[in-house]
Order: C-alpha cells, then sequence, then structure tokens
C-alpha cells in the first residue's frame, strides 16, 4: 500500500512511519512543518497517490486548548474534515488518531467503542469534532482508533518523566484518582498496521493496552524496571495538582471491536511497560 502519515515527527508518528515501513508499504511521512491539515489546498494535493492516510497529527496542548479552543479545533475538528474530503475523493482510507478525551471520564467500567461522546474539556471537544467529521464523511472507509495514556521512545512522556526523578528525588507523590491503561505507542502503531493488513471492518478501535491502573500504579511499575524502592512515589490526590483542564477520572476503553474484527487486542499494560522498557525507561 502507500500511505501517507501526517504528524511524522511526534511520538506516535514516529513509531507509525518505522512500524508500516518494516511491513513492506511505501509510506510518506509528513510533518506539521511539511503539511498543515487545515490548508485545504495543501491537503488537496497531499493526499492523491496514497490508498490510506493515518492522521496523527494533533493538537495535544490539552492545557493550551483551553484558552485557545478555536485553535484546537482547527487542527483536532477541521483537520481530519479535511483529510477525510480529500480521501472521499481519491477513494483512499482514513485512519484517524482520536483520545479517551472524547468521553467525560465518570464511568466505572470500560467505555465500549460506540460509547456516546461527552467530552469534558476544550481539548475533548476539538477531539470529538475531528471524530465526527471523519464518520460522516468516510463511513465505509475510516477507521477511528482511540488510545490514551501514550508513552514512548521519542519525545516527552510521563514513563521518561519518572524515570528521570527516580534519579533526582527521594520521593515522589503522584496522582492515584486517575485511573487508565498506560500504553506503549509503538503498540498502537503495530495495532494500526493489523487493522490494515486485515482489511478489517470500518469503525472504531480501541488502540489501548489492557488492564488498568493510576498514575501513581504506573509511577511504581517504572520504579520496578528501574530496580527502585517502588515506596518511595507517594499516593496523591488530582486537587493536589490543579490544572487549567479538568482530567478524566476513568479513562479505560473497551477493546470489544477487535474481537468482533477477528483480532487480538493489545496486550496487557504491566507486560508491554516490561517489554518497552529497554527502549523507554532509561537513565
Amino acid at each position: 500500500m502507500r500511505i501517507l502519515v501526517t504528524g511524522a515527527g511526534g511520538m506516535l508518528g514516529q513509531d507509525l512511519v518505522d512500524v508500516l515501513s518494516s511491513g513492506g508499504d511505501e509510506v510518506t511521512a509528513v510533518t506539521r512543518s511539511e503539511l498543515d491539515i487545515t490548508d485545504a489546498a495543501a491537503v488537496a494535493a497531499a493526499v492523491p497517490g496514497h490508498d490510506v492516510v493515518v492522521n496523527a497529527a494533533a493538537w495535544t496542548d490539552v492545557d493550551g486548548a483551553e484558552e485557545h479552543e478555536e485553535a484546537a479545533t482547527r487542527v483536532n475538528g477541521l483537520g481530519p474534515q479535511l483529510l477525510a474530503a480529500a480521501c472521499a475523493a481519491e477513494r483512499a482510507w482514513l485512519v484517524h488518531v482520536s483520545t479517551d478525551y472524547v468521553f467525560d471520564g465518570t464511568a466505572t467500567e470500560p467505555y465500549p467503542e460506540d460509547a456516546p461522546l461527552a467530552p469534558a474539556s476544550a481539548y475533548g471537544r476539538s477531539k470529538a469534532a475531528g471524530e465526527t467529521a471523519v464518520r460522516a464523511l468516510l463511513p465505509q472507509a475510516s477507521y477511528v482508533v482511540r488510545t490514551a495514556w501514550l508513552y514512548g521512545e521519542h519525545g516527552p512522556n510521563f514513563v521518561r518523566t519518572m524515570t528521570a526523578l527516580e534519579a533526582s528525588r527521594d520521593t515522589l507523590d503522584v496522582v492515584d484518582d486517575q485511573v487508565g491503561a498506560p500504553t506503549w505507542s509503538r503498540e498502537v502503531a503495530l495495532a494500526v498496521q493489523r487493522l490494515l493488513a486485515a482489511d478489517a471492518p470500518a469503525g472504531t478501535y480501541h488502540a489501548t493496552a489492557s488492564g488498568q491502573t493510576s498514575w501513581c500504579g504506573l509511577a511504581r511499575a517504572v520504579f520496578e524496571e528501574l530496580g527502585a524502592d517502588t515506596a518511595r512515589v507517594h499516593p496523591a490526590r488530582t486537587d493536589k495538582f490543579p490544572r487549567p483542564a479538568p482530567r478524566p477520572a476513568y479513562s479505560v476503553l473497551g477493546h470489544a471491536a477487535w474481537g468482533r474484527a477477528g483480532l487480538e487486542s493489545l496486550a496487557d499494560w504491566r507486560a508491554m511497560l516490561a517489554a518497552a522498557s529497554p527502549a523507554v525507561v532509561a537513565r
């Protein structure tokens, strides 16, 4: 396949380019500076000649979106709309990466793929707008791939931060009342590759690890990977660290769509972290 990857300079984007290229597909990688997905003419010129577009371009500054919602929505809402329209014109498929923030985070069991959207933040609203546009324009030729709690080899993330803090702090206070499924970005890229290779049915898929933990639990797991004393990580409440944008208390996503497509869902979060450690958990 001929695949265009947008947002190719980001943490997930770099993994997508590496994984999809290694599978023998012809990959065109474009960074934010090379393709502005909010520019209709640029998008219309970039998509032709590709069978699939994988959109990893996004406004990811969750707190910044609270103050700049219009700008965030241009990237996360209008951008996917333009890509979907260009894909429809070229009869190409679109893989659009989305997020747990399209939900309000008040659930007590994993959100199914068809759960109603109920974003509680500007960032969440911007991402929900993108999902809605993709489904409206490409209902039979798109995958909306939601992920959450990403960490990876490329760029800053929570796991790398905990690794650095283990070396510089005696103890850490880490939020323990937010629950999710920490997910290695490379595994998301591999999941996208599986969807494309299997010619899976169009729809929404949750590319997050199985199982769940808190940020405190993840920090302790990072310490364990480093051979450090996990008791040095102390649980704290979210209100100890006030932020402009509300954080979902519950970000666990269900994985039923993988089974319906005859595919395996992603591995347990703890096993995934252990596998990622040589690349991600490094001093």
